[in-house]
């Protein structure tokens, strides 16, 4: 218990999945946590729920491709608890319908997707490093992918996002470190949100877990405990990086499942 105690926390996209693991336990940990999400209803209903276990949590509408909400969110943060010194920036759209390959991308979903996926990053990062530096510091992590490093057939738009949300997270870094400001991503792998599992069939998860280096799929705690960690002052001397958190799905030379599957035989 305790290793956020007293800091106060603003996670976007946190009504459900990655978000709502992450202010569960950074909650559990001491944070007071803002939880800010286009399903305000969800996030209020996760917000009571933490009160309910003896945390203290609020919840605002955020809309993510607005900045003017991105800067009331943080505003609402301030006025609410007084300070802000943990944002974790995890809003992030796909869109596998309309996010294909160079050649057949749809450009306003590529608009949409950086808007969404990027310059909500970097909004969200320019409002509240000022409150930040007014605290005496504050640790930012940003929603990442394994997009960002391995391409794919289509999701064009996407990869191209999480790979300019790492490079950002570097700049925010190496800009403001001497603020006493820290900033890491994260880079999930396939993550059994509750998304993921309502949207994705036994015979596309068994696929994953073929490649991945270990026996099981990740959770969303897997990320949350990652966050809690970059948020904690355990991190202290952590900046400017990327954790993948991908079960070692990206890890060997990718024929490897393969010719096991062939020495069976």
């Amino acid at each position: 218990m305790g290793r956020v105690d007293q800091k106060v926390a603003l996670l976007t996209g946190s009504a459900s999945g990655i978000g709502l693991a992450s202010a569960k336990l950074l909650a559990k940990e001491g944070a007071k946590v803002v939880l800010a999400d286009f399903n305000e209803e969800g996030a209020k209903k996760a917000a009571a729920e933490i009160n309910a276990q003896g945390g203290e949590a609020a919840a605002i509408f955020l809309d993510a491709a607005d900045g003017e909400s991105i800067k009331s969110a943080i505003n609402f943060t301030i006025k609410t608890f007084g300070k802000i010194n943990i944002l974790f920036n995890n809003v992030g759209l796909t869109n596998i319908q309309k996010d294909l390959d160079v050649v057949h991308i749809d450009l306003e979903e590529w608009d949409r997707l950086l808007n969404v996926n990027l310059k909500s990053v970097l909004q969200g990062c320019k409002y509240a490093i000022p409150h930040m530096i007014e605290a005496g510091g504050g640790s930012i992590i940003n929603t990442a992918s394994m997009a960002a490093f391995a391409s794919d057939a289509i999701r064009v738009a996407y990869g191209a996002s999480k790979a300019a949300v790492v490079n950002l997270t570097k700049y925010v870094a190496t800009q403001y470190g001497k603020d006493n400001i820290r900033c890491n991503a994260v880079a999930p792998g396939l993550i059994l949100t509750p998304a993921a599992k309502r949207n994705m069939s036994k015979e596309l998860l068994n696929t994953f877990a073929k490649y991945n280096a270990l026996p099981y799929h990740g959770e969303a705690d897997d990320i949350g405990y990652t966050v809690l960690f970059l948020a904690s002052d355990e991190a202290k001397f952590i900046t400017g990086q990327t954790i993948q958190v991908e079960g070692g799905h990206y890890l060997g030379n990718p024929t490897i499942p393969d010719f096991r599957d062939m020495s069976k035989n």
